[in-house]
């Protein structure tokens, strides 16, 4: 109702209530981990985690997660939310990808449905701070011709200056009594609930062989391949740019 700290902490933590409960069988089948092994990050050759110092030879923590989550509430049913993180990827990148339905009919006579990408909004929340929003249009002239056009809002071309650096901004909001951007307890409470089975079932499959495998992946891709097969089960793909 307002942008006071205790309404978005309210919300935050309905949001986090609502998501559905891993089981060992949905850990296996909805959530990918995995170790970096060597590779390279642009023009850099990189080792392996293990190979890292101060890394155990025989290390078992993951440094690439991806999950399928769900949100049982009525807003959110039926709406499934991809996560991924990782180190050594292929670029260092922060973002929210909203992917809108398809099309159920397609009004250009020609043009099948599945033929149009659907429509995309990304949430640019760093390096590069800003909203792109990705829609398809009938390019000019007399001929039928679909594209992709880009309508692009940047931080810095639009304000001439850079945003200020994450902990600029929460040193700045701890002089000032302004607790929006800080978590609060039973937020965090929420949080564990929801990660504590992952990690459970995690530590059984190094205890007795679960099926929760570490993957690994080459340092400088964007993970395991059956990260993309995760998303391909439900005929989709990771943004990536």
């Amino acid at each position: 109702s307002t942008f006071a700290a205790a309404d978005v902490h309210d919300e935050k933590l309905k949001a986090l209530r609502g998501v559905r409960a891993f089981t060992p069988a949905s850990v296996a089948a909805d959530v990918v981990r995995g170790q970096y092994a060597a590779g390279k990050v642009g023009a850099a050759e990189v080792p392996a985690y293990r190979a890292e110092k101060g890394v155990a030879a025989s290390s078992n923590t993951e440094t690439f997660v991806a999950a399928r989550l769900a949100i049982d509430n009525w807003r959110w049913q039926g709406v499934p939310f991809y996560l991924r993180s990782g180190k050594r990827l292929k670029r260092r990148v922060t973002e929210i990808v909203i992917e809108f339905k398809r099309l159920p009919h397609s009004i250009f006579g020609p043009i099948r449905p599945q033929d149009l990408p659907p429509n995309v909004l990304t949430i640019n929340v760093q390096p590069d701070e800003g909203i792109t929003l990705s829609l398809q249009a009938k390019r000019p002239g007399p001929k039928l011709c679909m594209s992709t056009l880009s309508m692009v809002f940047n931080y810095r071309e639009i304000f001439g200056e850079e945003p200020p650096e994450a902990y600029e901004r929460l040193l700045l909001d701890a002089m000032l009594g302004d607790q929006t951007l800080f978590i609060r307890r039973d937020n965090v409470e929420a949080e564990w609930a929801i990660l504590m089975p992952l990690l459970q079932a995690w530590t059984a499959t190094a205890a007795d062989g679960a099926p929760c495998p570490l993957l690994p992946y080459a340092a400088g891709s964007w993970g395991p391949a059956a990260a993309r097969r995760l998303l391909a089960r439900d005929q989709r793909a990771w943004h990536t740019r």
